[in-house]
């Protein structure tokens, strides 16, 4: 017995297929996407975050923090949102819903506090050729300390360097302590200290900060021989300034035994007169 035609034909699976395009059911999967991507600021900053879908008709969306946030602009598959008073490192979710279905999309946010403040200290200040003389520097209240890179420059030769590698969230100080040995040049050139927060990693950029130039005495040291000359010209002019006290005291001790002597020879003459 032949099998009766389909009251549609040979339009049946067309048909279907465009009904399936049309309406879609629950099993649609769509994205949700924030930018950006990674999140780094300033403590008690604020920053724009961008959440959108590709969801055509997304029926409800929002942002959940726990900052403070305030809806500036929308669009049918995008919002824009302003988060201000971020104190510390947290997770922002950007949600849509879309044939009742919710996707979830987490944005993180890290704080962090720039190198404002970079110190240099050159101990000690004046050193003769050959001599080792320390060069210190630190950063008060830097964080996350494992994003920072001490430099230490004489000029623009990078002498010395340190990378943290302690993870840290809270502010700390990062000292460099680098010893070296006098060289002549060095008394031509200016020292000072680079601070480097690396914060590519964490959605930002490379924050610089540099210290004060300080510059180091650089003397000859005195030849041997020139030293005897002068000791024996220090001892010399001891002598003579020791010698003319002694002579002083002699003579003026003679000068009043003499005057002494004169006093009583005239003594002795006015009692024989009265005698």
């Amino acid at each position: 017995m032949p099998l009766k035609m389909s009251p549609f034909g040979c339009w049946g699976l067309p048909a279907a297929l465009l009904a399936l395009f049309c309406c879609p059911g629950s099993g649609e999967t769509f994205e949700v996407h924030m930018y950006p991507e990674q999140l780094v600021v300033e403590p008690g900053g604020s920053t724009l975050i961008n959440c959108s879908t590709s969801c055509a008709l997304p029926d409800t969306s929002g942002l959940e923090t726990t900052l403070t946030k305030r809806l500036v602009a929308n669009g049918t598959q995008w919002k824009q949102y302003l988060v201000s008073n971020v104190s510390q490192d947290t997770i922002i979710y950007c949600y849509f819903t879309c044939f009742r279905k919710q996707t979830l999309k987490s944005l993180n946010v890290s704080v962090f506090y720039p190198p404002k403040e970079v110190l240099l200290k050159l101990k000690p200040t004046r050193v003769a050729v050959g001599g080792s003389f320390t060069i210190e520097c630190w950063v008060p209240n830097v964080a996350p300390l494992e994003s920072l890179t001490l430099t230490l420059l004489r000029g623009k030769e990078a002498m010395h360097n340190k990378t943290f590698r302690t993870m840290a969230l809270a502010p700390q100080e990062a000292t460099v302590t680098h010893n070296a040995t006098a060289h002549k040049e060095d008394g031509r050139h200016n020292f000072s200290c680079r601070a480097d927060l690396d914060l590519r990693s964490l959605g930002g950029d490379i924050i610089h900060g540099v210290s004060e130039p300080q510059t180091l005495k650089v003397y000859e040291p005195m030849p041997d021989n020139q030293m005897v000359v002068i000791i024996t010209v220090v001892s010399v002019l001891l002598f003579l300034f020791v010698t003319s006290i002694l002579l002083c005291f002699v003579f003026g001790q003679h000068w009043r035994q003499r005057q002494m002597g004169a006093y009583r020879v005239q003594g002795g003459k006015t009692e024989a007169q009265r005698g």
